[in-house]
């Protein structure tokens, strides 16, 4: 079977409004718990059980029950709505959790100076190779200056630390050099979580969305093999990571041109944010959860 997978579902549900729900929820119950199988081996390599995972969707569900009333939000209303009880409502709502926050701005610091190294014209080079910088003085931009232009609160030399500790940077004498080849992703686990979180959180958001409306407003597609050696995966795996690097350098360097433009003529509201993946399984001998579609 070979195909390149373009999901176009049309299935428009507003809880909101009058529209019937989708007929097939059997189909649908098997496709939630499809998804449910990976997310629930994370869950159980962080010791996470069933009843607290319940206590998670729970509040997962009076956040977007919330988010759709608005203002109208009332603790009978997200009770009828999502099927939780008005008082575990009233107790989710008063104890909400801010402790991602630090671990949040912690990453956009970080994430920001290695995006900004490898979008400004001044920091690569004409093949948009990141150019190695001094830390500090010389001519043209330094690490610090970097640092200092995303921000003021954080010294130089605490990010370049935790850039060192990540592999994400190493540092020859007074010259500080990216390391793009080690950025398949952070070392720190928070830092993983954070990024596991929010990617995976963006393309479930896109992939419900595209089912939601009957014209899909998010680019989704996927390429599918099977019947291939492990020798022709590993090499189309070798080529899907060079292209996907080179698309997201590139489309880092156009959004970085387009946000300083933004920015000066203030029209900054929006974000995106733009993903690769490349997933292998060996299918032989292997026995397909029932759940899996």
């Amino acid at each position: 079977m070979n195909f390149v997978e373009f999901f176009y579902t049309s299935v428009t549900f507003n809880h909101m409004s009058n529209a019937a729900p989708p007929k097939n929820t059997g189909l649908f119950d098997k496709a939630i718990r499809g998804i449910l199988r990976p997310l629930v081996r994370a869950m159980i390599a962080n010791g996470v059980t069933a009843p607290a995972f319940y206590r998670i969707v729970k509040q997962a569900y009076v956040d977007v029950a919330c988010e759709t009333l608005g203002p109208d939000a009332t603790g009978s209303r997200v009770s009828v709505m999502t099927g939780v009880h008005r008082r575990d409502v009233k107790d989710m709502r008063a104890n909400q959790d801010d402790s991602a926050q630090t671990i949040r701005r912690k990453v956009s610091i970080l994430s920001t100076v290695v995006g900004r190294w490898l979008g400004n014209e001044d920091t690569t080079d004409a093949t948009g190779t990141p150019l190695p910088l001094q830390r500090s003085g010389g001519d043209g931009v330094s690490f610090e200056t970097l640092v200092q232009s995303i921000s003021q609160d954080v010294r130089p030399r605490t990010i370049l630390d935790e850039l060192m500790r990540q592999n994400a940077v190493f540092v020859d004498g007074d010259v500080v050099h990216l390391n793009v080849e080690a950025f398949v992703g952070p070392a720190d686990q928070d830092h993983r979580v954070h990024f596991f979180a929010h990617n995976v959180g963006d393309h479930l958001n896109a992939a419900v969305e595209n089912l939601l409306h009957d014209t899909p407003p998010h680019f989704e597609r996927a390429v599918f093999y099977n019947a291939l050696s492990d020798e022709s995966v590993t090499a189309i795996e070798q080529d899907a990571r060079r292209l996907g690097t080179e698309a997201l350098l590139s489309v880092n360097k156009h959004a970085r041109a387009l946000q300083q433009q933004d920015v000066d003529a203030d029209q900054g509201s929006n974000r995106f944010r733009f993903g690769i993946f490349f997933y292998r399984e060996d299918e032989s001998g292997v026995t397909k959860g029932q759940d899996e579609l």
